[in-house]
């Protein structure tokens, strides 16, 4: 074979090259959920974004999605960084930037925090739905909120683990595996929330401290699914938030995880905010 010809690498070349290629010409999210609204048939259904919380990540909303799938509904449920407040918001209003058409914004646990912040300025955010999750005010934070109130036993359960930061270290908090189950998913079975416990995305003390700013639920109206045997956020707290935004409020027996243990209740919260806005 002549050593100045490589046909491997003229395959492998024209494989990235159509690689990039496909990539760019990609259907943005928003068109790719326009697609998805035309296949469904779902006449002009808004576009469900869900944002998980701490220890947690997006598959966590799984069977939720799956059952909003069904009826027609398109779903987003991007990765929320869990770095800062502000940054994760940012974030998630990026997402938001992206999609055309109705909305409704869904978060479970710190994920709360989140999109009461990056629904701010979103004029398609039709509707808040807060999945056992933190609802703030101005100036709270998830860690305030969550002591505010007796029940919560997250704070004895976290294990914390430096990281490295440009400005100094920052922490990371982990719920210790041997704990994880009792505080965060009770009602899941153990060898479930082993693998949960081991694959849980830490949540940094930078954004379970960091302060919310002015509230997304004084002019979008909020819908709240209670948990009530959580032991992250007292239920009382949730009470109290949900009072305070106006939220629609349902209640169930579950644990904090309510969107694994409960889809059909989450997914029916969601439905119902859909049909109380469109």
């Amino acid at each position: 074979m002549n050593p100045g010809h490589h046909p491997r690498r003229r395959v492998l070349g024209g494989a990235l090259a159509a690689g990039t290629a496909t990539l760019i010409g990609a259907p943005t999210p928003a068109s790719a959920a326009s697609a998805d609204t035309a296949r469904s048939g779902g006449g002009g259904k808004p576009t469900v974004v869900l944002v998980h919380g701490a220890f947690a990540d997006a598959s966590g909303f799984n069977a939720t999605i799956g059952l909003l799938q069904q009826s027609g509904f398109p779903v987003i449920a991007p990765a929320n960084p869990l770095r800062d407040t502000a940054g994760d918001a940012a974030y998630i209003s990026s997402v938001l930037d992206t999609i055309t058409g109705p909305v409704i914004l869904a978060a479970h646990s710190y994920g709360g925090i989140v999109i009461t912040n990056a629904a701010r300025g979103h004029a398609g955010v039709k509707a808040l739905v807060y999945l056992g999750a933190f609802a703030p005010d101005e100036g709270e934070s998830a860690l305030q909120l969550a002591q505010q109130f007796p029940g919560s036993e997250l704070g004895t359960a976290l294990i914390p683990r430096p990281y490295p930061l440009p400005g100094g270290p920052g922490t990371d908090g982990y719920i210790a595996p041997e704990k994880f189950r009792a505080v965060f998913a009770a009602d899941l079975p153990a060898a479930e929330t082993r693998l949960m416990a081991a694959t849980q995305r830490p949540g940094s003390v930078e954004g379970l401290s960091g302060p919310s700013g002015a509230p997304a639920w004084k002019t979008i109206p909020s819908w709240y699914l209670i948990p009530t045997q959580d032991k992250v956020i007292p239920p009382v707290a949730q009470r109290f938030m949900a009072k305070r935004a106006g939220s629609k409020v349902t209640e169930i027996r579950s644990s904090h995880v309510v969107m694994i243990s409960h889809p059909k209740a989450a997914a029916g919260v969601i439905k119902a905010a859909h049909t109380a806005t469109r």
